[in-house]
């Protein structure tokens, strides 16, 4: 039996069913990032108390939430009320990567192309290219300082058969969109500043820019609250259900009628809040190190010195760059579990493939660890859009792992669809994800997927002795 929660905005509610442990989803307290120790403390967005109505709410004030919010108050003048179960960022908008970059999908381009056709997969490339410059041109408009470095990405071959894979995709990618990749050589890998072990060529793309995703969250919650947004902390909805020509959101200590609703949870997202999303997410865990600063000394010892966001191309893939101040992020796939117990057994883990990758920087000690949910959905796409049989009520979701782009946009999209205003929601991205085959099993799926991408990867090159 579940002990009596004495804090009910620290306790999770029993009619809000979510995949993981309890821990996953503490909002009492911040994840142990580096992101939330390098900036000053915010004034915390105090709790939503008493009665409240809006024409829209909002629910989630991560990157799709908040821009959502803003765009709604901005242009087209909605009163707006935003309720987030932590703080602004909390979430992965706070604790990912910040790899500000083409993303939003798990599907490959053919697939795209035989879902939506040549003229769809362009729209939906199109859509990347403009969050891309969404997020550019918020930090510039607001001065918010949260760019890390230059442009561009760095996708490494794990294997001499992924670099020819990545060639072909080169290939694909020119023919499709018109659009030129810059392939480097194994031979060339070291005057390019890209050493590391197991690394056998490397494709450039000249989009895209690291960012301080926390920074930029906040940042973004900021220009919201300017703007008019209503703004609300430890405010978990803890029921959702029409009234009236609207909709009543629950909170532990208010509740909010609103015209229209946003669902922008993500990877945190109820699977009864409402019903129909139930099923159609696969949280998985992302987790990341940061190391301490590097001297440059110890930065030519590996030779990995590119200030270019990287990742490899393994399923499981493996994500890494310097920061300004030399410092050195490295993420990869998290655990199953969300136990505090599994905590200690993943980290284990993320610290031996830097090792394996980055042998020279196998003994630099490492300051933060932590982890957090991306969103998979059972189409393999993200989801703007109404939710079907639900009058008023929309989402924007499933960013699959690299949303600090495509969420932001995907806000301005759903923004567009509550107002009612034409809105040019790709394809791909109308289409409501199907649900995962026997929903409660999805961690079970995700396990033999692991299993399953492993074995085609193949092991990391082994550990120094």
């Amino acid at each position: 039996m579940r002990p009596r929660c004495r804090n009910p905005l620290q306790c999770r509610n029993p009619a809000v069913r979510r995949l993981y442990e309890d821990p996953a989803y503490d909002t009492s307290r911040w994840p142990p990032s580096h992101w939330r120790a390098s900036l000053p403390a915010p004034a915390p967005a105090a709790p939503l108390t008493g009665f409240v109505r809006a024409e829209v709410a909002v629910i989630g004030a991560g990157y799709a939430g908040l821009n959502a919010a803003l765009e709604l108050a901005r242009g087209h003048g909605a009163d707006v009320v935003v309720l987030d179960a932590g703080q602004p960022g909390w979430g992965a908008s706070g604790r990912n990567g910040g790899f500000c970059c083409i993303g939003g999908s798990k599907l490959s381009d053919r697939q795209i192309v035989a879902r939506v056709g040549e003229g769809g997969a362009r729209d939906f490339r199109d859509f990347q290219h403009r969050a891309i410059e969404r997020v550019a041109g918020l930090l510039s408009r607001h001065g918010i300082a949260a760019r890390q470095g230059p442009t561009g990405d760095i996708c490494i071959a794990h294997s001499p058969r992924a670099l020819k894979a990545l060639a072909e995709d080169a290939e694909a990618k020119m023919a499709l969109y018109g659009e030129e990749t810059e392939l480097i050589p194994a031979a060339a890998l070291a005057e390019r500043g890209l050493t590391g072990a197991g690394f056998h060529g490397a494709a450039f793309s000249p989009t895209g820019f690291p960012i301080h995703p926390l920074a930029y969250a906040e940042g973004l919650a900021g220009v919201a609250r300017a703007t008019g947004v209503q703004l609300y902390g430890q405010s978990p909805v803890v029921a959702l259900a029409p009234e009236g020509q609207g909709w009543r959101l629950t909170t532990p200590q208010g509740s909010v009628l609103a015209r229209r609703v946003l669902i922008a949870t993500n990877g945190y997202s109820s699977d009864d809040l409402p019903p129909w999303i139930g099923g159609r997410t696969l949280p998985a865990q992302s987790a990341v190190l940061m190391t301490r600063p590097l001297s440059a000394a110890e930065r030519r010892a590996q030779g990995f010195t590119t200030p270019i966001m990287s990742y490899d191309t393994r399923h499981l893939l493996h994500y890494f760059r310097h920061l300004p101040d030399g410092r050195f992020l490295f993420g990869m796939r998290g655990g199953i579990s969300a136990a505090t117990s599994a905590a200690a057994r993943t980290a284990a883990r993320v610290r031996d493939d830097f090792a394996r990758m980055f042998p020279a920087w196998a003994a630099v000690p490492v300051e933060a660890e932590w982890s957090g949910f991306v969103c998979l959905t059972g189409s393999l796409a993200p989801f703007v859009g109404p939710v079907p049989g639900a009058q008023g009520l929309y989402a924007a979701f499933g960013w699959h792992g690299n949303g600090v782009a495509p969420a932001s946009l995907g806000g301005v999209l759903a923004a567009g669809l509550i107002a009612g205003r034409p809105t040019p929601v790709p394809a791909l991205m109308r289409i409501p994800p199907r649900r995962f085959p026997l929903p409660p099993l999805r961690r079970t799926w995700l396990r033999a997927a692991y299993a399953v991408y492993g074995l085609q990867d193949g092991a990391l090159p082994r550990r120094a002795a």
